[in-house]
């Protein structure tokens, strides 16, 4: 029965959905049973419903953009963990949220990037970039969006695939990152980005 339930429990965390199992433990199994190899006997009713971790955004990047992200983000019950070594990575900048403020890339090494989590790269330095985004495809978040041009996101795809990481993970990043709004001001650049990671968040 142990082993049928792992496969039933990756079915709900698949559908997002709760279900119930019944299990016939060694005996007739009638309509809608599950029937067991087993000398127990009996029968055993099983409900699965899925616990979804809080959302988490982790922000690779401390400039102004990435502080109003930060706060649109926690306004729309996000967890925000914000990775910089620069002057602006302050909690003064990012209230309420936790912050990695120590030498990078070292500092990556401090945050495990969960399945469930979405990264956004908002830095704009090369380097700094490719570092983040090395660490970040191995993690095969839900959602990876880069700050900059459609040309930097194909050079950095480019890369990453010459260097030997998977493929399918690397061509999950997304930039530029953001919903096409026109934006200009780092508000309406932020309110873009939330809208496409709330978007990615409702399926």
């Amino acid at each position: 029965m142990e082993r049928l339930l792992v496969d039933r429990g990756l079915e709900v965390m698949k559908e997002g959905k709760p279900r119930s199992y019944h299990f016939a433990m060694g005996i007739p199994a009638r309509e809608g049973m599950i029937p067991v190899d087993s000398k127990c006997g009996g029968e055993v009713k099983i409900f699965m419903d899925l616990i979804k971790p809080d959302p988490r955004l982790v922000i690779m990047g401390s400039g102004l953009i990435a502080q109003v992200v930060a706060r649109y983000a926690l306004d729309c019950g996000f967890l925000v963990v914000v990775i910089d070594d620069a002057d602006t990575a302050t909690q003064e900048n990012f209230p309420e949220m936790t912050l990695v403020n120590s030498a990078y890339p070292e500092s990556l090494k401090s945050v495990q990037i969960r399945p469930s989590d979405y990264v956004a790269m908002l830095h704009g330095e090369t380097d700094f970039e490719i570092e983040g985004l090395r660490y970040t495809v191995k993690a095969r978040p839900a959602y990876i969006g880069l700050l900059g041009s459609r040309n930097k996101r194909k050079e950095h795809v480019k890369q990453l695939k010459t260097e030997g990481f998977d493929p399918e993970a690397v061509e999950r990043i997304k930039g530029p990152i953001g919903i096409e709004i026109a934006a200009e001001t780092p508000e309406e650049i932020a309110i873009s980005i939330i809208a496409e990671i709330i978007q990615q968040k409702r399926g």
